[in-house]
């Protein structure tokens, strides 16, 4: 006795049902390269509060990136996301100094080992008469300031902060343009 007959309807189901799971595992492979690269790689944070204004505002849309810090330690002049050690919050900072300086504030200018630093995005007018430190920066910490010096909760609150305590680089602004 011959086996049952297939229709024109068997096959167009049978092809339907087999590319189905392939595009599951597509849509699904994509979902996991998603998360991979929101939480490894680049991740959209906004910024809270003006502590750096005038580069950034309360509000502003950023990404940061992460991979680089996993090769390298921060650099003076970077500006990163990292956990502030007394609030467990998030905050958007720029690296003023690394372990091993001396970093401190003399009538509004930032001192690092001994010589100013040249810092167009601080206004230093703000701060005359303001001193602050020196204090020295252990190995595997770095010194966080705020750009707008008088607004900002920093390093000069919570002490220099750990390098594995920084969640990544400013890499760009998405909002506003």
């Amino acid at each position: 006795m011959a086996g049952p007959e297939q229709g024109p309807a068997d096959g167009v189901l049978g092809e339907v049902s087999a590319r189905r799971p392939r595009w599951l595992i597509v849509a699904l492979g994509l979902v996991v390269l998603f998360f991979l690269v929101r939480f490894l790689v680049a991740e959209p944070v906004r910024t809270s509060g003006d502590s750096m204004s005038p580069t950034l505002h309360d509000g502003d849309a950023l990404v940061i990136q992460k991979v680089s810090y996993w090769f390298s330690d921060p650099a003076i002049g970077e500006i990163v996301v990292a956990t502030a050690p007394d609030t467990r919050e998030s905050v958007v900072k720029r690296v003023v100094a690394v372990g091993g300086d001396s970093i401190g504030i003399e009538d509004g200018v930032l001192v690092r080992n001994g010589v100013a630093v040249d810092e167009p995005y601080a206004n230093h007018h703000e701060m005359d008469g303001y001193f602050w430190g020196p204090v020295e920066v252990p190995e595997g910490h770095v010194f966080l300031l705020g750009d707008n010096r008088l607004e900002s909760h920093d390093s000069r609150n919570y002490g220099p902060v750990p390098v594995d305590a920084i969640d990544g680089k400013y890499l760009t602004r998405l909002w506003p343009l």
